[in-house]
């Protein structure tokens, strides 16, 4: 799955078309990894390759493609003296019909999650983590990459000024406490959420704040949205974040503090019993023989 593609390998290559599927309802098994090292693939490698010509990167990692259009992860090294894990990355859209290109998203060390269901009955979407820098206090943000058929291009969940859901902070101010918990799950329906609390204790100086959010996707107009939830939505939130037993695998943090102990207990208590008050631990399968 994972290819690596200089430009100077890429220009060597002729510029072919890619044929571009008919457009008709997403469903995840449309969606492909090309295999740099596959003739029937290169098509759509030089094809990507040559619409990010004028772009800055240094290498192609990544491309993903569903009917007409690539998600492409790009990397770029500020020298050829850099160390790798100084690099940046880039997701961009290509177009397979144009050379449109759209940039999504830019960051550092990015993590590719897993195919996550936003709506009930709908198309999954690749969810991912990344950072905004290295070697300082950085913000983790998530978002979702979905194929947005009307504007024939993909697209990311949960943009405001250019990030996705911020779920984890290292830059703390001075004299508070922050403490944080997020967590991915399911719905009863089937349908995923995001939830995360910020928790801000300033100690004698003021009562402490709580911000718990909800990030997901309308399912009437297909929409991402981030709700802040009050009351008893916020504390079933709490729940769910503190719980994270069925958490999508790393889309889960912070369960360890202190400030999810009673939310975990209230849960524990809630739970039914699974055998008879009277049990004693002595029954037998029917037909077994008896211990004496």
């Amino acid at each position: 799955m994972c290819g690596f593609l200089s430009r100077r390998l890429a220009s060597a290559v002729l510029i072919a078309l890619a044929i571009s599927t008919p457009l008709h309802a997403q469903h995840t098994d449309s969606f492909r990894w090309m295999d740099f090292h596959s003739e029937k693939d290169q098509s759509v490698i030089v094809w990507v390759t040559r619409a990010l010509t004028v772009e800055s990167w240094t290498s192609i990692r990544e491309i993903g493609v569903i009917y007409d259009a690539a998600l492409v992860e790009t990397t770029d090294r500020a020298t050829p003296q850099s160390m790798a894990n100084t690099d940046t990355f880039t997701i961009w859209s290509v177009s397979l019909t144009s050379h449109m290109v759209v940039p999504l998203v830019r960051g550092v060390n990015l993590r590719w999650v897993d195919w996550m269901q936003f709506r009930t009955d709908d198309d999954e979407e690749l969810a991912v983590l990344y950072d905004n820098c290295r070697q300082c206090a950085a913000n983790t943000y998530f978002t979702a990459f979905y194929y947005d058929a009307m504007r024939h291009q993909w697209a990311a969940r949960w943009m405001r000024g250019g990030q996705g859901a911020l779920v984890w902070s290292s830059n703390v101010p001075e004299g508070m406490t922050w403490t944080q918990v997020y967590a991915a799950f399911s719905e009863p329906d089937g349908h995923q959420v995001l939830g995360t609390w910020n928790h801000f204790d300033y100690g004698r100086q003021k009562p402490p704040d709580d911000f718990v959010y909800q990030y997901d996707v309308d399912w009437m107009r297909g929409l991402d949205r981030a709700q802040m939830l009050t009351g008893q939505d916020a504390d079933a939130m709490k729940m769910h974040v503190c719980d994270a037993q069925d958490a999508v695998p790393g889309l889960a943090r912070g369960q360890d503090t202190p400030l999810c102990q009673p939310y975990i207990r209230r849960m524990d208590q809630r739970k039914p019993a699974t055998t008879p008050a009277n049990s004693q631990g002595r029954s037998a399968p029917p037909g077994s023989r008896p211990h004496h």
